[in-house]
C-alpha cells in the first residue's frame, strides 16, 4: 500500500548537483531524438495482443464494507475488468468466479517470513489461494508483500527467496505460463529520479535487487512499481508544475527535458516510469516491462494539504485513464503503455489521518461516486463519469424489504413521480419490488440533478450508466437525456399531452395558439394524476 510520505523527485529530499542542472533546463524545449536502444530490445519481447489497461485497488478499512457479492456486481456494472486486492480474501475469490473480472492477489508481508522459509508452506499457500479458485476466478498475479524493501527492510532477506519457492509452486502446478508473480517497489526505492537518464536504484538495496530483476527477466514477470505525482509535486511545489503532475496539456515551454537524451515529459508519471527503466538498464536488464500497481490523487485533505480536492483528483484519474488507454508510452517507450492500478476503489473511512488517507477513492464505501470523472471517450470504463448519461438502479441482492421501504420513502416524502409504475401504466411491468424501486430511484436521482448522495437509499441503490428502460418503459434518466439534445417532443409534459390525444404544439397563427391552450390543459390533467402514491411490492 502506498507510503505516507513520498521523496523529493530531485533527489534524496534536497537539491544536489544533478538537480541543480535538471532546474536549469527543465523548461528548455529541444528536439525529440530517435528511439534507443533499450526501447529496441523491450519492444521485441512485448506481445501485442496484450492491450493496456487501467486496474482499482480495493482496500477494505472501510466501514458497512458491502458483500463480495455485491462488490462483484458493482464493479461489472461499473464495466471494471482488473482489480487487485491486498490479501486473497477467500469470500471475494468466490464471489469472483465466473465474473471474468481479472484479479491480482497479494501475500500480505506478515506472511512473508513463513513462505520465505518453507517450501511447504509456500505449495499450501498456492494450493489454498489459487489452485482453490482457479480458473473459475481469472487470478492474472500474484504480488508478495508491498514495498518491503522501503518500509520493513528486515525482511529484504526472504523477500526473493519467498518469490522464488511461490514460482516453483506455480510450475509445479503448471500455471507459471498464466500467472505472473512480483512485488511492488515505492517510488523512493529509486533514487535522482530526474532526469530519468540519471536515475538509480538504492544501492543499499542491490543485493536484493538484482536477483528480483534477473527473476523478472527469466519468467516475463514485471516490475510493480507504486507511483505518485502527488507526492512529487508535493514535495517539489515551485519546481515541478501543477499541469505536469495532472496531465493537463501544457505549452513546449513547460515541457521537462532529460538533458542527457533530450526527451520530452509532458507529465510526471512518464518520467517517474522512464526512471525505472534508467535503473534497471544499470544492472543490464533490458526486458522487463514496469507496471505501476498504485497511482492517485486523494479528493479531500487537511489545511496542510490544499491540493488534495475534488477538482485535481478528477482531473488526475481521468487524464490518467485517458492516458493510458490512448496507447502512448512514455518518451522513452512509446511502443509500450504501461498497465496502471488507480489508488483506489473505495474511500477508506476507517484510515487514520492525515485527512487525505481517507479520500483516495472513486467512490464512497455505499457505492455512491465520491466525485464523477469525464472519460466518456474511452469506451465507458467506469460509471462515475459525468459525459454518460447516469441513472440510478436497485442493488442486486438487496431484500426485498429494504426495497420496499425505499420505494415507500422514494414516493412519498421523497416526492419521485412514480406515476408510471401504477398499474396499467408503462413500467408497472415487470411487478416486482426491485424493478418498481429502480424507476422510483431514478426518478429521485434526476429530480435531484444527480447529487452526490443521491442515489444511496441506505445502500439500496446504485449509479448506473446502462440505460434500465425496457420495451415501452422508459425511465426518467434516458427522458432527460431526450429534452437536453432536443430531439422530438419527448418531454414528460408533452408525453402526457400525447396520452391524452392532444397536438403537440407547432408554429402556425391560430392553429398553434389552439394547441398551445390545449397542452396547457394536458399539464394540468397531468399534474393531477402524477400525484406521488405509494406502490406495493
Amino acid at each position: 500500500m502506498k507510503e505516507r510520505a513520498e521523496p523529493s523527485c530531485l533527489g534524496n529530499g534536497e537539491l544536489g548537483m544533478v538537480s541543480v542542472v535538471f532546474a536549469a533546463v527543465f523548461f528548455l524545449c529541444s528536439g525529440i531524438p530517435a528511439g534507443s536502444s533499450l526501447a529496441v530490445q523491450i519492444k521485441q519481447t512485448r506481445h501485442p495482443k496484450h492491450e493496456p489497461f487501467v486496474g482499482l485497488n480495493i482496500g477494505t478499512e472501510v466501514s458497512n464494507l458491502v458483500s463480495p457479492e455485491a462488490l462483484v456486481s458493482f464493479l461489472q456494472v461499473q464495466k471494471i475488468a482488473h482489480v487487485r486486492l491486498y490479501d486473497a480474501n477467500p469470500d471475494v475469490l468466490k464471489a469472483l468466479a465466473r465474473s471474468k473480472i481479472r484479479v491480482t492477489i497479494s501475500v500480505p508481508n506478515n506472511e512473508l517470513l513463513a513462505i520465505g522459509s518453507s517450501n511447504a508452506t509456500a505449495v499450501a499457500w498456492i494450493s489454498r489461494n489459487v489452485l482453490a479458485y482457479y480458473p473459475k476466478t481469472l487470478i492474472t498475479d500474484i504480488v508478495v508483500g508491498d514495498e518491503v524493501l522501503t518500509t520493513v527492510p528486515s525482511y529484504a532477506p526472504i523477500l526473493v527467496p519467498a518469490i522464488e519457492l511461490l514460482y516453483s509452486a506455480l510450475v509445479a502446478a503448471n500455471l507459471h505460463h498464466v500467472i505472473k508473480i512480483s512485488t511492488p517497489h515505492a517510488a523512493s526505492l529509486i533514487l535522482d529520479t530526474f532526469p530519468p537518464s540519471q536515475a538509480f536504484f538504492n544501492q543499499s538495496f542491490s543485493s536484493v535487487i538484482l536477483p528480483l530483476l534477473r527473476f523478472l527477466s527469466r519468467t516475463g514477470s514485471p516490475l510493480m512499481m507504486n507511483l505518485y505525482p502527488y507526492y512529487v509535486f508535493m514535495e517539489n511545489r515551485g519546481v515541478v508544475p501543477l499541469e505536469n503532475s495532472l496531465f493537463r496539456p501544457i505549452a513546449p515551454s513547460k515541457e521537462m527535458v532529460d538533458p542527457n537524451t533530450l526527451l520530452h515529459y509532458t507529465n510526471v508519471l512518464d518520467a517517474m516510469i522512464d526512471a525505472a527503466y534508467f535503473s534497471m538498464k544499470n544492472f543490464n536488464i533490458t526486458d522487463v516491462k514496469v507496471i505501476v500497481t498504485e497511482t492517485g490523487w486523494p479528493s479531500k485533505g487537511d489545511s496542510k494539504e490544499p491540493y488534495a480536492t475534488i477538482d485535481y483528483a478528477e482531473t488526475y484519474n481521468s487524464n490518467l485513464i485517458k492516458h493510458v488507454l490512448d496507447k502512448t508510452g512514455t518518451p522513452l517507450h512509446p511502443e509500450i503503455t504501461s498497465n496502471v492500478y488507480i489508488y483506489e476503489l473505495f474511500n477508506e473511512d476507517l484510515r487514520s489521518p492525515p485527512v487525505s488517507e481517507a479520500n483516495w477513492g472513486l467512490f464512497n464505501g455505499n457505492l455512491t461516486p465520491a466525485y464523477l470523472l469525464h472519460i466518456s471517450e474511452t469506451g465507458g470504463f467506469l460509471a462515475s463519469d459525468t459525459a454518460n448519461q447516469t441513472f440510478c438502479i436497485a442493488m442486486d441482492g438487496v431484500d426485498s424489504r429494504t426495497l420496499q421501504a425505499a420505494l415507500d420513502w422514494a414516493c412519498g416524502p421523497g416526492e419521485a413521480n412514480c406515476t408510471d409504475i401504477q398499474p396499467g401504466e408503462s413500467c408497472f411491468n415487470p411487478n416486482n419490488v426491485k424493478s418498481h424501486a429502480s424507476y422510483a430511484f431514478d426518478s429521485y436521482y434526476q429530480n435531484g440533478g444527480k447529487a452526490s448522495g443521491s442515489c444511496d437509499f441506505k445502500g439500496a441503490a446504485m449509479i448506473t450508466t446502462t440505460d434500465p428502460s425496457h420495451g415501452g418503459c422508459i425511465f426518467p434518466g434516458s427522458k432527460k437525456e431526450s429534452n437536453s439534445t432536443g430531439q422530438g417532443n419527448s418531454t414528460e409534459l408533452s408525453g402526457a399531452a400525447n396520452k391524452l390525444g392532444l397536438f403537440t404544439l407547432r408554429s402556425g397563427g391560430i392553429g398553434a395558439l389552439v394547441r398551445a391552450f390545449q397542452l396547457l390543459l394536458a399539464i394540468r390533467f397531468s399534474l393531477f394524476f402524477s400525484i406521488p402514491m405509494l406502490m406495493p411490492g
